[in-house]
């Protein structure tokens, strides 16, 4: 879009009163916050990556493509500072049916709301995002879980970056959950084998139910090749049939809501970093609260990996071999248990630090995700 067409459509968004206040639905579309790490191999897993987006695989055989997601620099881009990158490793020329490559954003229907889904006054709404990479056409599937309906509408990649901007109409079936669950998906297809890309794309809402064939109709293979490659950053969705200018956050505010969904704890390089502080409850279990720097969506589910132990202050006993787990769930002061299999015995009522065992390394995840 040149500057003089942006300034065009900034005049048209102000007189619409459509600008203003937090316009941005997306969390993390500056792709600036990575929790879980800045490099991924991907082949048959489905997990998340940079934060709040998730890389489904469905289906495949032996032949079926294999990628490498970063967290990439930009210096190309004027006011964006990283990207997603998708560079092919092993790649896929006989495509089995049911295979299948998405990024996946999901949202919680109680953010949604505004959308005034499922009623005669349902608004439109934008989705726009900077692409680059081997010269493609993909999908973007908007998916209803709630109600079980879908949108889907194409886009083109090439060489150079290139701002996508795609307006769906409102829909005036099915209102969205107001609640804090997953309602309404954004999926990225870049990969699929007949069973969802037999049929004719489907275009305007329309019921999910078997109709798998087009929802990735006429879409290029990311896996094609070894020579592959995607870039995505400045993904933002907005009320309205104006793509406004991206709402750049501080990275401040961008890692808060990550956290809400999820939360790593490590050690940073402090070998003896303590989780939290409790007491021994037998010889060989203590329990403690552990404070979140976020309210999370729902209970956490929790899981761990490197060298822990527990060390009763009293008596200075070490317990290691620790299990850690949730015994009381709280979406912000969740009780943990370190449970131990090797060391001194602790003392039953004796104050005890529960942390890293000389482990530079250590994490504990914190998992409230969609």
């Amino acid at each position: 879009m040149t500057k003089a067409a942006e300034l065009a459509k900034m005049g048209e968004v102000l007189t619409n009163s459509q600008i203003g206040g937090r316009r941005n639905i997306i969390i993390n579309g500056a792709m600036q916050v990575a929790q879980r790490g800045t490099s991924f191999n991907y082949t048959t897993t489905d997990a998340y990556s940079l934060d709040r987006f998730r890389i489904d695989v469905t289906g495949g055989d032996n032949s079926a493509g294999a990628f490498t997601l970063t967290q990439a620099a930009v210096t190309d881009l004027p006011g964006f500072t990283k990207a997603m990158k998708f560079d092919v490793t092993t790649a896929d020329t006989s495509i089995a049916a049911g295979e299948a490559l998405n990024l996946s954003y999901r949202i919680e229907g109680q953010d949604l709301q505004q959308l005034k889904k499922g009623t005669s006054e349902a608004e439109k709404f934008t989705i726009s995002f900077y692409v680059k990479g081997t010269a493609k056409t993909y999908a973007l599937e908007i998916l209803d879980i709630d109600n079980n309906r879908m949108n889907h509408q194409t886009f083109g990649v090439t060489t150079s970056w290139n701002r996508v901007v795609l307006t769906f109409d409102g829909d005036t079936t099915g209102a969205l959950d107001n609640n804090n669950e997953r309602s309404l998906d954004l999926n990225f297809w870049f990969h699929a084998g007949s069973t969802y890309a037999g049929g004719t794309m489907a275009t305007g809402w329309g019921t999910s139910s078997g109709t798998n064939a087009n929802r990735a109709a006429g879409i290029g293979s990311l896996y094609s090749s070894t020579d592959n490659e995607l870039f995505i950053t400045g993904l933002q969705m907005e009320v309205g049939s104006v793509a406004t200018p991206f709402e750049h956050r501080s990275f401040g505010e961008e890692l808060a809501l990550c956290q809400r969904y999820f939360y790593r704890w490590k050690t940073d390089g402090e070998a003896y970093s303590n989780l939290c502080i409790g007491g021994c409850i037998s010889t060989s279990v203590a329990r403690g609260v552990s404070q979140l720097p976020q309210i999370m969506r729902s209970n956490a589910s929790v899981s761990s990996s490197g060298t822990f132990r527990i060390v009763s202050m009293g008596s200075g006993n070490v317990r290691t071999g620790i299990t850690i787990s949730i015994n009381r769930g709280h979406t912000l002061q969740p009780y943990m248990d370190f449970s131990s299999s090797g060391g001194s015995n602790l003392t039953a009522g004796q104050t005890a630090e529960m942390g890293a065992n000389n482990d530079n390394d250590s994490i504990i995840d914190f998992n409230a995700e969609l």
